[in-house]
Parts: C-alpha cells; structure tokens; sequence
C-alpha cells in the first residue's frame, strides 16, 4: 500500500480514558483546535487492577471499570496532535489510565448542509 492510500483526510481519533479525566481532555481538545466530539460512558478492563467489595455481607469482584469513551473525527487539524493532547491530559501514571486508538475515516456527511467528505467535518 503507498503513503498516498493509507493516508485519509479524515480521520478518526476513539479514546477510552478515566471520568474524571473528561474536562481535562475537552479543554486539550478545544486548545489543539478539534473543540467536536462525542462522549459515550463504558465500562471495561485491561491493566487496571480489579477491586474487591462486599455487599450484604458476600464479596464480589469488580473487574469492569468505569471509563468514558470519546470520539473525534479531524479533517483540518493534524490526528497526532488530538492523540497527543488527549494522552497529555489523561496522562496520571497509573493503570487504567486508557488507550488511543487513530484510524481513517473513508468518507464523512453532513447532513444539515449536505457537505460531504472533509468540508462535512
């Protein structure tokens, strides 16, 4: 595959980071210039260590953690930077703080101007 075909002009940048991390990461957005996203409540595991509680008496395990995942589709604004400041803003040293994910986006539409591809973001 050539540089030119993996490169899309849309990109989409998916990141899964702790709540209270939420307002930093949509301030860093909004600094870098990709203010746009959306923000879903998730629960999920991977490094960070599962907690044990009790409840009435019998424990339990949980090793589902709450995160929020928030997406971000860029055209203009270079995806590294919004990967950059999500993980700078995320960023506290200890598991659980989240992963980034970056992938291409093959076509965008907007549906109240009937802009399409990047012009739609």
């Amino acid at each position: 595959m050539s540089e030119s075909e993996s490169d899309s002009e849309i990109e989409m940048v998916v990141a899964i980071v702790r709540p209270d991390k939420l307002s930093d990461v949509k301030q860093a957005l909004a600094e870098v210039g990709a203010p746009s996203l959306t923000v879903s409540n998730v629960s999920g595991r991977g490094s960070q260590p599962s907690k044990k509680g009790q409840w009435r008496g019998e424990e339990y395990v949980v090793d589902l953690h709450q995160k929020v995942k928030i997406e971000c589709v860029v055209a203009d604004t270079p995806a590294q930077d919004v990967v950059e400041a999500i993980a700078d803003a995320a960023h506290t040293g200890d598991p659980g703080d989240g992963k980034v994910f970056t992938m291409p986006v093959s076509d965008a539409y907007q549906i109240r101007t009937g802009k399409q591809g990047p012009d739609a973001v």
